[in-house]
């Protein structure tokens, strides 16, 4: 499937595939938009921002089908889909930090490799607020392809190493900052 995807990264309908493929992988397919998106910033670097944007735009409204799955259709699509993907361990877990950090999990959960459709799901079948719920996504999806972005605008072939190495310790350190950050503000007031 994997190179499947390469391909389509690479054939004349590339934006239109990326943004099927990162709407899809925010309720129910398991392969992340990151294996479209690498190959598609390298071959024209001045695109980062389009494709980052693309990828944002659909992926958060990928995200509002799993929310809908997640609140009105947990038994018959739900619950199969993260049996299938073997999941349901992440969505239990997700579920008891959302009830300690609410918009923090959503956000920590977007931005990580944590998978997102188990967040989106999630989140449709504990009625997370639903403004909660976009923005943490916005910001984190948001924040996760425009980082990975510009590491392969600025750092060119160099940064597809680090990403597939190295990306997920460099978005947990972020969230760790952010985390952190949010911790010592409630502490102060």
């Amino acid at each position: 499937m994997k190179s499947r995807l390469l391909e389509l990264a690479r054939g004349k309908y590339a934006y239109p595939a990326l943004a099927f493929i990162s709407f899809i992988e925010s309720s129910v397919f398991p392969i992340p938009p990151d294996v479209m998106v690498i190959p598609m910033v390298l071959a024209d670097r001045s695109k980062a921002w389009l494709i980052a944007g693309i990828c944002t735009i659909a992926s958060v409204a990928g995200g509002l089908l799993g929310y809908a799955i997640g609140a009105l259709a947990w038994d018959t699509i739900g619950q199969p889909l993260l049996d299938l993907y073997g999941k349901q361990d992440s969505f239990e877990a997700f579920r008891a930090w959302f009830e300690d950090y609410g918009f923090l999990a959503v956000f920590g959960a977007g931005l990580t490799p944590f998978p997102y459709k188990v967040i989106t799901i999630a989140s449709g079948f504990s009625h997370i607020n639903l403004a909660v719920f976009m923005t943490a996504s916005v910001v984190a999806r948001g924040g996760r392809f425009f980082l990975e972005a510009a590491l392969l605008r600025l750092l060119g072939d160099r940064a597809q190493e680090l990403i597939e190495r190295h990306f997920a310790l460099l978005v947990m350190g972020i969230f760790a900052a952010v985390m952190i950050s949010f911790l010592v503000l409630k502490l102060i007031h």
